[in-house]
């Protein structure tokens, strides 16, 4: 009951059978009705590769990233400890407020 069925080796489609019949015999309508010839298309000719230049870190673009990177750690660990503190701070008022009802329950 729990083993799987598996089709025997007869039945099961081959790799080369496809499941899908190709389409064949279809014709698509013009996309317009002005009755001209299409001109013969040139090749383009092979466009030069484009030289870039390499990027070149100067000492002051390096300072400015390095600036950039330290002002963006602190910030975003000033906003993870402020949601700590935010967390440990209401953990500690929730936990207040269930002895401060405790207490009162059980007087």
């Amino acid at each position: 009951m729990f083993t799987p069925k598996i089709p025997p080796p007869d039945t099961a489609p081959t790799p080369a059978m496809s499941l899908v019949q190709p389409l064949t015999g279809i014709t698509h309508a013009p996309a317009c009705t002005c009755h001209h010839t299409p001109a013969a298309a040139s090749a383009p000719a092979p466009a030069a590769p484009v030289s870039r230049p390499a990027v070149q870190l100067t000492p002051g673009s390096l300072l400015v990233a390095a600036a950039g990177g330290t002002a963006m750690v602190l910030i975003i660990g000033t906003v993870l400890v402020s949601m700590l503190l935010a967390t440990a701070i209401t953990a500690a008022s929730v936990a207040i407020c269930a002895v401060v009802l405790r207490s009162l329950l059980n007087r």
